[in-house]
């Protein structure tokens, strides 16, 4: 692997990286990974770290969830839930609020009531209407609508989920 760093005055404060591959490898991914770990741990635009966990309410229970811990997140009757581990948690948070949050960890919506983590998935089904059948590692099932299935497989094809560019 080559590292080439280019320090110039000239380049916007932000800084951009650029992996230029054959192909997608564990190797690749691995760096990815650890970026996206880096990133997620810094400040946002407004200053507030990423949060690393999540609370949830099981009975009268709170419990800190890694996002890497959740299936997806639906909203039903005006509540918010969360699938992580076969166990059906309350959120505290509305579902527009842990979409903003929980993009740079994989998620992205499937539907309108449906926020998904990617890197949970384990496959995907084309269902007779158009809608998407997403099958996560736990077992557990949701639906991508075929609103969504195009953002989808953009995110998909262009590098493995890759989130906030």
């Amino acid at each position: 692997m080559k590292i080439k760093i280019d320090i110039d005055p000239q380049h916007e404060e932000t800084p951009v990286i650029t992996i230029q591959v054959k192909e997608w490898t564990d190797e690749v991914e691995a760096v990815v990974k650890m970026l996206r770990q880096h990133e997620s741990e810094m400040p946002d635009a407004k200053g507030a770290a990423q949060p690393k966990r999540i609370v949830a309410l099981e009975e009268d229970r709170s419990i800190l969830l890694q996002p890497s811990e959740i299936d997806y997140i639906f909203a039903e009757k005006r509540k918010v839930f969360a699938m992580a581990g076969g166990r059906t948690l309350e959120m505290r948070m509305k579902l527009y609020e842990l979409e903003e949050v929980l993009s740079s960890h994989g998620f992205i919506r499937f539907s309108k009531s449906v926020l998904g983590n990617l890197d949970q998935v384990d496959r995907f089904e084309l269902s007779f209407n158009g809608n998407l059948c997403v099958y996560f590692k736990s077992g557990s099932k949701e639906y991508v609508t075929r609103k969504y299935v195009h953002g989808l497989k953009e995110q998909l094809l262009d590098g493995g989920g890759q989130r906030d560019e």
